[in-house]
């Protein structure tokens, strides 16, 4: 507890049972690269099973495309349901249930005897496997956040794509393997063992979730989650998949279904006060947004291949399932190879560029494959295929935890999978549809065609997003991801605005660095009727425009922040408030006037951001400034206003319940009485933000380079 006068901030501690060494030791890494692999394995290794499954239960291979469906559509559902449930409940706590669900699971698909008994436990599956990605995200930058990082290490974040990716393609050899010796049914009881050893790495590696579990009354609840928005996104994917399963025959009526509940979809999530689909971000964010398609493009046209040719070696060239599992195995191991090496790079847009090339290069290729292809020559396409995927997978992962907001990663990460689903949704209806009439080379040119298509507009895409030109251009001048900070130069007492956290690594402390295109700097109520009320005005305002200034140098988003009332916003203000019901009165903040204009000397440039509030707090404003903070992929904030007790008070305390990463300039922020500011500044302050000064500033950029 510091002691009356200690204005230092105090020192970060690891969560409870954090090793003393590496945060990011295999302890912890283990259990969330084995969780995460659960979806994609279950996805992929049943490939080899189908034909094995179609003749045991007597039904048309074709009939057992809803076993690859239901998974798909069960993920795409629970993916980001899960990410918002782990936000909600704590991330840990979501891990462990979900990979009990898939133990449960793997025991039904043991035991099943009939396609029903099959679909649920590939349910089962599809919901418990859905934790383990959005849920590790959380946890990741959860550990990053508290071992000091400015955000973890590229090759944390790497392996979790090495394992997803090189799961899919490995997984069919897997899977031929297993098939063919233990029967069909070994698709379903390899998850027993696997989540038993996930499960028991969980519960020994992955700290316990410190928050207590909310649940409040069953309405609050359901509105914390959005529990309508998870029903209407669930609704219009479930009508959509049903469309696209019915292809080559159009199921209007389906299709119908599925627009409607889409429209009624975005309507709810617009009125919704925590939005389970961000409509506003995913419109406002086009990076993130773009992200998204592209991935599920992406993945769209390595399903196909991975499905489509699987079928085909088995039926066009007769190839036993071991035989044809073995054959997609080169794939596998350049999938992880490619993994690997874009992992270690901050650029992403080359590696994109690369992708696609790749992917229109395979779907080529595909072109002249067919009975009389030597084999050499099949594995090489898919060969290309596995560093398409690769590249892909974590390419695409690194821009979407550059461009999500942090407070929503879990959904973010959730949303990602959905779109990769909705993308293997869509290629099992290919495949389907070119192999109706039976599997043949002609089916297989068909699926080739649709790939050249597929491919050629992820290439425009992504060669046309400037965004990833501009992010690379920024990341190219950073440290790699979860870089210590150099500490500061050694000194016998740190002064008040040195800003100190202890590095779980090395137990040295460090100074938390800024990275100036994720933060945004708040400049609050610098206005001609504030101003006069508080001391030394002119200095405050000195030291605000050298705070812009510093914003403006670096590449950091600006906010210009103030109190005004338009005449419905006055008449809107009761008269029990008492402070805006006396401004009304005497009419000192009335819209419009030079009085309340953000003074003259802070100027607003056409990126910058102006809000206008009602209330006191910068987030009651007519702008809604979480949405436009989470569009621009803001996750901290350097906040200077006037006055420390008023807008500086409730916009740090809201800010910090709100997960922001916060620092408020000291020397910046002024109150009418001198007192209340020093013991807000010594005492309340720093358990929520660093306390720093305008001086400190370009030293917290330039540790993050």
């Amino acid at each position: 507890m510091p002691s009356a006068g200690d204005t230092r901030v105090p020192e970060r501690i690891s969560e409870a049972g954090a090793p003393r060494g590496n945060p990011f030791g295999a302890r912890f890494v283990a259990p969330l690269y084995l969780g995460a692999s659960l979806n994609p394995v279950n996805s992929s290794i049943i490939a080899t099973a189908l034909v094995a499954i179609a003749a045991a239960l007597h039904i048309p291979v074709g009939d057992t495309a809803i076993l690859i469906s239901s998974l798909y559509l069960t993920s795409a559902l629970a993916q980001p349901a899960a990410g918002r449930l782990a936000e909600e409940f704590g991330p840990r706590r979501i891990f462990v249930a979900g990979i009990t669900l898939v133990l449960a699971a793997g025991i039904v698909g043991s035991l099943a005897h009939s396609l029903t008994a099959l679909i649920v436990a590939r349910v089962l599956i599809g919901a418990g496997t859905s934790a383990g990605y959005p849920a590790a995200m959380l946890l990741i930058r959860r550990r990053a956040e508290q071992a000091g990082h400015a955000a973890p290490p590229r090759e944390v974040l790497g392996g979790l794509s090495i394992t997803g990716a090189a799961t899919v393609a490995v997984g069919p050899a897997i899977g031929g393997l297993l098939i063919g010796w233990a029967g069909w049914r070994a698709a379903f009881w390899i998850n027993i063992p696997v989540a038993a050893i996930a499960l028991f790495l969980a519960l020994a590696g992955i700290a316990r979730d410190p928050d207590p579990v909310r649940f409040g009354s069953p309405r609050a609840l359901a509105s914390r989650i959005d529990l309508l928005g998870m029903l209407g996104f669930g609704g219009s994917l479930t009508a959509l998949m049903v469309f696209l399963d019915a292809l080559p025959r159009l199921d209007w009526p389906a299709l119908a279904a599925a627009l409607v509940l889409a429209a009624a979809l975005v309507g709810w999530e617009l009125r919704a006060a925590q939005p389970f689909l961000d409509v506003r971000l995913l419109v406002a964010n086009g990076a993130l947004t773009r992200t998204y398609l592209r991935n599920g493009l992406t993945l769209m046209g390595t399903y196909v291949i991975l499905y489509g040719l699987t079928q085909w070696l088995e039926v066009a060239r007769g190839l036993s399932a071991y035989q044809a599992g073995l054959m997609l195995m080169p794939m596998g191991v350049l999938t992880a190879l490619a993994a690997r090496v874009v992992s270690r790079r901050a650029a992403v847009r080359w590696p994109l560029i690369a992708c696609a090339v790749l992917l229109l290069v395979g779907a080529v290729a595909t072109l002249f494959v067919g009975s009389g292809t030597p084999i050499a020559a099949v594995i090489c396409v898919t060969a290309v295929f596995g560093l398409t995927s690769g590249a892909g997978t974590v390419a695409n992962q690194t821009v979407l935890y550059q461009e999500a907001p942090p407070a929503a990663l879990g959904t973010a990460s959730g949303l990602l999978r959905t779109f990769g689903y909705i993308g293997s949704i869509a290629s099992a209806a290919i495949t389907g549809t070119a192999f109706h009439r039976g599997v043949s080379d002609s089916g297989l040119h068909s699926i080739a065609w649709v790939l050249v298509a597929i491919s050629a507009l992820v290439l425009v895409m992504t060669v046309l997003d400037r965004q990833l030109a501009r992010a690379d251009r920024h990341h190219t001048n950073q440290s790699p991801a979860g870089a210590r900070n150099p500490g500061p130069a050694p000194s016998t007492e740190p002064t008040h605005t040195e800003s100190r956290s202890t590095d779980m690594t090395t137990g040295t402390h460090t100074t938390p660095a800024l990275d100036p295109a994720r933060t945004a700097l708040l400049l609050m109520d610098f206005q001609p009727v504030v101003l006069g009320a508080v001391p030394d005005p002119q200095g405050v305002l000195a030291r605000a425009g050298e705070a812009l200034a510093w914003a403006r140098a670096h590449g950091a988003h600006v906010v210009f922040v103030r109190v005004a009332l338009a005449e419905k916003d006055a008449a809107a203000v009761p008269a029990h408030n008492k402070t805006f019901s006396q401004a009304v009165a005497a009419g000192y903040l009335t819209d419009g006037t030079a009085a309340t204009a953000v003074h003259e000397s802070l100027k607003a440039e056409e990126d910058d951001l102006t809000v206008r509030k009602t209330r006191i707090s910068a987030f009651a404003s007519d702008t809604d400034l979480r949405a436009e903070l989470r569009a621009r992929g803001v996750d901290t904030l350097v906040l200077a206003g006037l006055s420390t007790s008023g807008v500086v008070l409730t916009t740090l305390r809201q800010a910090a319940d709100e997960d922001y990463r916060l620092f408020l300039l000291a020397d910046a922020t002024a109150d009418p009485d001198p007192e209340v500011h020093r013991v807000l500044m010594e005492k309340v302050f720093p358990h929520q933000a660093e306390i720093i000064s305008t001086a400190d500033l370009a030293a917290l950029s330039t540790a993050a380079a």
